[in-house]
């Protein structure tokens, strides 16, 4: 088993409510990563589900989470015959730590409109872009192979850039496969893309986490993109797309966010 699959484990207790623990194997200077702890989230809402197709998640993150033993209660709020509609509550302790709403769809044969009226994001090679280095408290990037594109890897060196975006490649280190839990983690975790303008000192704590599965990804390596475009009374937005590298868009997502400078 990867350590992914093992670190997202859950234990159905019956009538909607899971255990699991949480890792301290997908932090970021030691707090665990948004986009796993909705990876856990969204297998407790499918276990529930009749339907599993493209599901959107989205998390409201209360208070911090740490590594340890978490309980996730589960209630449908809705169903339909396309849609069906979930309401998660992530405690520890007793505290409540996130609540979560997820929307997912049946299988639809007749979708027959597919446009893209943008597409995947331009990257230099692979072997041109910069690695994110391996940091003791930042767990995540032991465990996921980040490339940076070149152009937007300067504020690792203390280069800044006018446009706040990160874009990258993404893999498992162990060659894990990609599919769908994985994706909310993918793509939670690109580094903030403020950082590309106002230095790798800023704090930027998410608030809200929204993420759409569109299409599960044909390749193991992903081409993503994080962008934000208004910094305002100490919040931001930042917009994410996964893509894999055949050109087929896996996942979006919109990430609210405090911001204070460093």
């Amino acid at each position: 088993m990867n350590l992914f699959d093992q670190d997202i484990l859950l234990t159905d207790l019956g009538n909607s409510l899971f255990t699991g623990v949480v890792s301290d194997n997908w932090s970021v200077n030691g707090n665990p990563n948004g986009g796993y702890l909705m990876a856990m989230i969204a297998d407790a809402m499918i276990r529930c589900s009749d339907k599993k197709n493209t599901p959107l998640v989205t998390a409201n993150y209360l208070s911090r989470c740490v590594p340890g033993e978490v309980e996730i209660r589960i209630s449908e709020i809705a169903r339909s015959r396309q849609f069906t509609r979930f309401e998660a509550s992530v405690l520890q302790q007793g505290e409540e730590k996130i609540r979560a709403l997820g929307t997912f769809t049946a299988e639809n044969n007749s979708c027959v409109v597919e446009r893209y009226e943008t597409k995947a994001p331009e990257l230099a090679p692979v072997e041109k872009c910069v690695q994110i280095p391996t940091m003791p408290k930042y767990t995540l990037f032991h465990n996921l192979d980040l490339r940076l594109d070149p152009g937007c890897a300067g504020w690792m060196f203390g280069k800044l850039t006018d446009v706040s975006e990160n874009k990258g490649y993404f893999s498992f280190s162990d060659g894990r496969p990609v599919d769908l839990l994985s994706l909310f983690l993918i793509i939670d975790s690109m580094p903030p893309a403020v950082m590309a303008t106002q230095g790798m000192n800023s704090w930027v704590p998410t608030i809200e986490l929204s993420v759409n599965i569109r299409n599960l990804p044909q390749t193991n390596r992903l081409k993503c993109s994080l962008r934000t475009r208004f910094i305002t009374c100490g919040l931001l937005e930042a917009d994410g797309e996964v893509w894999d590298e055949n050109g087929n868009l896996a996942a979006i997502s919109r990430q609210i966010a405090q911001f204070k400078a460093g």
